[in-house]
This record gives structure tokens, C-alpha cells and sequence, in this order.
């Protein structure tokens, strides 16, 4: 048995946690094998919406076992905040939540530090989400951060070494840290809720699993084009947001990596600072804006949209060796008369298909164009019932980029799914 990945292949938010919903019920195993509370994926269903922060998006299919992996950060006053939330809803979560010794915890000042670090940074911010993932990546791979199996052995004086060590940083900086105080109880409380769930040793846990010929499906967070390596540099994440991440985020071999699901808007939207050469900034991406509510499911924020950008979508699929694409969100071009599709950047008067190591200010994107299908996609049931300009826009998208399209989604409910591939049935 192989575990499978499901990745996002753009700058985030292109509807993972849906589709890890819809494909739950053919896995006994959801890990997630990355990222922070700064990564929200929202799951509608029965009416009811749902974002999810640090807990896998299978939580909710009450057979399942689901793992935060060793490569997940976790800030416990969030993770209080988000299973509070779950549980007024029915969800009992401690039976079915496992979370690794090895993940490493975000402090307290680790949100200070995030914060300091950016008004640093002037013009040049990153536009991160301030909840210290930044910081605590840091400090993981400087190797003076604390995991959650440091909460049974010796905590107190641990965390207050590291503590004084970032309060000398602050003071360096003259930041102002009265919100510490207030940060802490929130944080302490956190503590307690978290010790409510079983801390294992993941990788053992997994590779078990595996060798008992149990499925397993690797959920990351954020997108390819946010890769600490790489994406679009500065402006990443600070992990590995790509399939290769689940090895390391899980403890999992290479040689039992099975399928890569990857996941991509119909359209393109971007949250915070970086190049993102198909944004427009007209009505176009407004309207966008609007139709599909792109705003973050964390901070609210709104994203910045464009059209499809096949350049940095093969770039995507190379990287990650992806087996099966997966279109969300396709009925929000459902009002347009023309649908653009960039096949290669301009720089310099120069064309080229290749993502750029550094993405000029005067690089223009080359579209093709196509006719809009001018019909309500939410209500389709089937791919027969698809209009031939759609059937057309996937065609070509298919031929561009080498593999196929095996799942379509037509809005946020889990029940408007197209399937096109057997072995989802």
C-alpha cells in the first residue's frame, strides 16, 4: 500500500479541504504533513460551512484517523479556539485526532516576533498573516524551537529559556510587548486542551499503517508557487508545500508515495505580497473577486485574481510529479463572454513557457481566449450535461498540461462534484 498526496498548485486557497472531504471515504488515514493555523480550508455540507486551521479536512467522516503530522506548526490557544468551535457542533474530536510528539509549538513570542520582524521590513513585508509561522520554522531549523512532546518532559524551564532568549530580540528591537500577557493565558489554555489528545510518534504510526495495506492521503497546505524552495521567493511559506513535503512532514519513504492529487482554481488568486504575472486589475478581477468570494478564510483578507496561468501551473505539476488534476471553482467564470488562459510569459520580447527565477516587472503574459459557456454550472449533475465551451476549455487545459482532469468542482458543497475518473466511484 501507497499513501496518496493532495497539493495545491497555485499561491494557495484552491479548495483542498473540499476535496479532501469528497475523498475521505476511500482513505482510513487523513495526515497532514505541513504548514500552520495561517492555512484555513473551508468545508461546506448539510448547510453548514466550516473552516479548519491546523485539523486535517477528514475530521468530519467520524471512522476516520486523522494526524497532524511532525512537519505541521501548532499554536495551542488557536487549536483551543478551532476544536472549541468543532465540538459545538457534535464533533467529539479526541477519538479521532492524533497529533505528533515532533510537530513543533508556536509560542507566544513567536507571534511577536512575526509582527516585529515585518514592520521591520518596511515597503519590503512578505504580507504574512502575523501568527508566527515565520519565526518558529526558524527557529526549527535553528534547532532551539519546542515540540509537543516537550509539553511532558520538563516544559516549564524550557519554555522559559526560550522565552528570555526572544524577549532579548524584542528589546533589540524596542517592540512593544504588553499584549504578551494576554497572548500567554490564551496560550496556557490552549496547552491544557491539546494534552486532551494523544501525542504519538507519527512516523511509526504511519509506516505501520502502510504495512498493514492501509490507505493513507497526505494533505498539505497553502500552494506549490509558496514553496520555501520553490515558489516565488521571498514571497513563500516557510515549508515545503510540495509532494516531497509529505516524506518529510510525515516520515514516510518516497518509494511508498502512490498517486498526487493536484488541485487548481479554474481561475488564479493570490493573498498578500509577490508576483503574480495574470492578476488583473480591472473589472475582470473584480468580478472575479466577487463571484467567487475570494477572501481569506483566515484573515479575511481579499485576494488578489487573475486568470489561469498555465506557465506556473506545468511549473506546479513538474515539481510535484502530479498523476491527476483536480479543477475547483469553475462555475465562477460561468457569467463571462471570454475566458483568457495564459501559455507563456513575455520578457524582454522574448516568449518563453519556463517559470522565471525572478519574475520581471515588465514580463506580459500571452493568452488564448476562449468563448464562455454563459450557463449556471452549480446545478450540473453530470459531465453530460456540460455546454461544449466548457467541454472545450478542459480539453484544452488537459492537452497544455499533460495530464487529466479527474474531478471538476462546480461550487463549495461537497455534493457539486463531477467525477471523470473511475476510480473515484
Amino acid at each position: 500500500m501507497k499513501a496518496d498526496v493532495l497539493l495545491g498548485l497555485q499561491w494557495g486557497d484552491e479548495g483542498k479541504g473540499k476535496i479532501v472531504d469528497v475523498l475521505t471515504p476511500r482513505y482510513e488515514v487523513i495526515a497532514r504533513f505541513q504548514g500552520g493555523p495561517n492555512a484555513g480550508h473551508t468545508l461546506e455540507f448539510e448547510g453548514e460551512k466550516f473552516v479548519l486551521r491546523s485539523i486535517p479536512s477528514g475530521i468530519f467522516q467520524g471512522d476516520k484517523v486523522n494526524i497532524i503530522g511532525n512537519g505541521v506548526v501548532l499554536d495551542p490557544a488557536l487549536f483551543k479556539a478551532e476544536v472549541d468551535s468543532l465540538e459545538k457542533t457534535g464533533h467529539d474530536l479526541t477519538q479521532r485526532l492524533l497529533i505528533s510528539k515532533k510537530a513543533h509549538l508556536i509560542l507566544p513570542t513567536h507571534r511577536l516576533l512575526d509582527a516585529c520582524y515585518e514592520a521591520a521590513k518596511g515597503e519590503s513585508k512578505i504580507g504574512t498573516t502575523g501568527k508566527g509561522i515565520g519565526p518558529t520554522y526558524t527557529e526549527k531549523v535553528g534547532r532551539g524551537g519546542l515540540r509537543v512532546g516537550d509539553l511532558l518532559h520538563n516544559f516549564d524551564a524550557k519554555y522559559q529559556d526560550v522565552k528570555a532568549r526572544h524577549l532579548e530580540i524584542l528589546k533589540q528591537y524596542k517592540f512593544n510587548c504588553s499584549s504578551l500577557f494576554q497572548i500567554e493565558k490564551e496560550w496556557f489554555e490552549g496547552v491544557e486542551k491539546l494534552k486532551e489528545f494523544a501525542f504519538i510518534d507519527s512516523e511509526y504510526f504511519l509506516n505501520e499503517a502502510l504495512s498493514k495495506q492501509k490507505s493513507i492521503l497526505a494533505e498539505g497546505a497553502q500552494g506549490t508557487m509558496l514553496d520555501i524552495d520553490f515558489g516565488s521567493y521571498p514571497f513563500v511559506t516557510s515549508s515545503n508545500t510540495v509532494s516531497s513535503g509529505a516524506c518529510i512532514g510525515l516520515g514516510i519513504p518516497p518509494r511508498k508515495i502512490g498517486e498526487v492529487f493536484g488541485i487548481f482554481k479554474a481561475y488564479c488568486t493570490r493573498v498578500g505580497s509577490g508576483p503574480f504575472p495574470t492578476e488583473l486589475f480591472d473589472s475582470t478581477g473584480d468580478k472575479l473577486r466577487e463571484l467567487g468570494f475570494e477572501f481569506g478564510s483566515v484573515t479575511g483578507r481579499p485576494r488578489r485574481c487573475g486568470w489561469i496561468d498555465l506557465v506556473a501551473l506545468r511549473y506546479a505539476i513538474m515539481i510535484n510529479g502530479v498523476t491527476q488534476l483536480i479543477m475547483m471553482k469553475s462555475d465562477v467564470l460561468d457569467s463571462f463572454d471570454t475566458i483568457k488562459a495564459c501559455v507563456a510569459y513575455n520578457i524582454n520580447g522574448k516568449e518563453t513557457k519556463e517559470f522565471p527565477f525572478e519574475v520581471p516587472e515588465d514580463l506580459t503574459p500571452v493568452y488564448k481566449e476562449f468563448s464562455g459557456w454563459r450557463l449556471d454550472m452549480s446545478k450540473m449533475q453530470s459531465e453530460e450535461e456540460f455546454p461544449n465551451e466548457f467541454n472545450e476549455y478542459v480539453a484544452f487545459l488537459e492537452k497544455e498540461l499533460g495530464v487529466s482532469i479527474s474531478i471538476i468542482s462546480l461550487g463549495p458543497d461537497r455534493e457539486q462534484t463531477v467525477i471523470r475518473n473511475e476510480m473515484f466511484s
